[in-house]
């Protein structure tokens, strides 16, 4: 279960195009007759959705450990919900974002401890992992300047520049201890062309 290659998941930081790529994705596997799940953290299930709303509120003003928490709250769900009985079926799950965002917003960004992330993953996703990781990586500026053209506003948004730095080099920091899993793919290309270099990927991990 832990690395079967059925399980992919997208990373980056704001307006790096994860969704639109997950999209892309999952119809490349149904072309090939693939039955595939396409989810997003947080949220995927009906609980995750009311968490994700909670987190992203710009309203809500919340302590780090809460926001931890909240994510966990959402992703142990999600997992028992959605992405374990999908694989155990067979079923490539294409997930926009999973446990290297809570390293990277919470840890890196945030500040939070790492041995509690380290923690909760034991606890919420024991031996499981994406089979590979897409990381598309962007400018920070540029990832936030496409966000409010596509008129994308959220509480994470809304966080300075630095913060958002701190993201990026900690998704670095994630690909540079795990390249065989993680694979860094230059976002500020055309949406065609980055969909191009990560079928090339996928056919090369498949063959």
């Amino acid at each position: 279960m832990s690395r079967g290659k059925g399980f992919i998941s997208f990373e980056g930081i704001e307006g790096s195009g994860k969704s639109t790529q997950t999209k892309r994705l999952a119809e490349y596997f149904r072309a090939k007759g693939r039955d595939v799940i396409e989810t997003v953290e947080p949220g995927g299930t009906g609980i995750g959705t009311k968490i994700r709303a909670l987190l992203l509120e710009p309203g809500n003003h919340m302590d780090s450990l809460t926001e931890l928490l909240l994510y966990y709250a959402s992703r142990a769900q999600h997992v028992k919900e959605v992405i374990h009985p999908a694989l155990l079926e067979n079923k490539v799950v294409i997930t926009d974002r999973f446990t290297d965002s809570t390293v990277a917003y919470q840890g890196y960004a945030r500040g939070v401890d790492m041995t509690i992330i380290d923690r909760l993953n034991d606890i919420v996703v024991p031996d499981l992992k994406p089979f590979v990781t897409f990381l598309l990586d962007l400018d920070v500026e540029e990832g936030l300047r496409r966000n409010r053209q596509a008129n994308k506003e959220d509480r994470f948004e809304l966080e300075a520049v630095a913060f958002h730095k701190r993201v990026r080099s900690g998704f670095h920091e994630i690909a540079s201890k795990d390249p065989d899993r993680v694979k860094i793919v230059d976002a500020s290309k055309n949406a065609d062309e980055v969909s191009v270099e990560i079928f090339r990927i996928i056919e090369e991990l498949w063959h």
